[in-house]
């Protein structure tokens, strides 16, 4: 009984409340619709024609040299090289966040819970607040557990920002790299190229002797050699690439067996 009286107090005090509203926009004010609505239709116009306007500016003050250089920037950079094995892909600054998340939850049970889980869950909690809290008070003092969340969502996304614009990139070794590898793990010459391949190809995910970083889970290998796996079956696993690995079968037979041949002589500095 008390939830239905309950219940109907509030409906009365939604009922004053539009009534209130009619009166004030009958009063002193102007109704959302057709205003308000003029007002964001005829500033969505503006802000089109600006971007159509600078792309047109950006369009016909350039050529299609890339040395070319328009008021806005050449109209074409240098073209994209579909075989390189050393670009290293970074998202744009407003996903800077979501990028770090997928750092720290990086093996694959739970990198779906940092790209996926976590963001939209705070999403639907964002849609669903003004349903939950449906106060008319609007004063911040009086909103604490508001301005709380707002200031906490706000100083995580700006350190999770920051965090994923500085985060270094596992980068290809150098020759002086290389070189202290094969010293330090007792790697024999003959597999130099297979691990300068596995440098420019392999470290954005696995880890070798303090070189690369660890993505998705990927192992370290530095003794990955001690597991008795022979070249074909080093060669058949880059091809099929197992679990989250990509694979590898489009590379050269040999590029395939130089990177078998390394990764079978990799048994660790002892």
């Amino acid at each position: 009984m008390s939830v239905q009286r309950k219940k109907s107090r509030r409906v009365v005090e939604r009922e004053a409340q539009f009534k209130q509203y009619r009166a004030d926009v009958q009063s002193r004010g102007k109704p959302f619709y057709p205003w308000a609505m003029f007002h964001d239709a005829a500033m969505s116009t503006v802000v089109v024609g600006v971007i159509i306007g600078l792309a047109c500016v950006w369009y016909f003050t350039s050529g299609e040299d890339p040395h070319d250089v328009g008021w806005l920037g050449p109209r074409y950079a240098e073209p994209a090289d579909p075989g390189t094995t050393t670009f290293v892909p970074r998202p744009d600054w407003y996903f800077y966040f979501l990028f770090y998340l997928l750092r720290i939850f990086k093996w694959p049970d739970s990198v779906i819970l940092g790209t996926v889980g976590i963001p939209t869950i705070l999403m639907i909690l964002l849609f669903a607040l003004p349903f939950l809290d449906v106060r008319r008070e609007r004063r911040i003092v009086r909103r604490p557990v508001a301005v709380t969340a707002l200031l906490l969502t706000a100083a995580s996304m700006g350190v999770l920002t920051y965090k994923g614009a500085v985060a270094e990139e596992a980068t290809a070794a150098g020759s002086e790299a290389v070189e202290q590898l094969i010293e330090e793990q007792n790697l024999p010459e003959g597999v130099r190229p297979g691990l300068e391949l596995f440098l420019r190809t392999c470290t954005s995910c696995h880890t070798y002797a303090g070189e690369g970083s660890s993505n998705l889970g990927a192992p370290d290998l530095t003794t990955i050699g001690d597991t008795g796996r022979s070249v074909e079956q080093f060669m058949q696993i880059l091809r099929e690439g197992p679990g989250a690995m990509p694979s590898f079968a489009n590379l050269p037979e040999e590029n395939l067996r130089s990177v078998g041949e390394f990764l079978e002589a990799s048994k660790g500095a002892g």
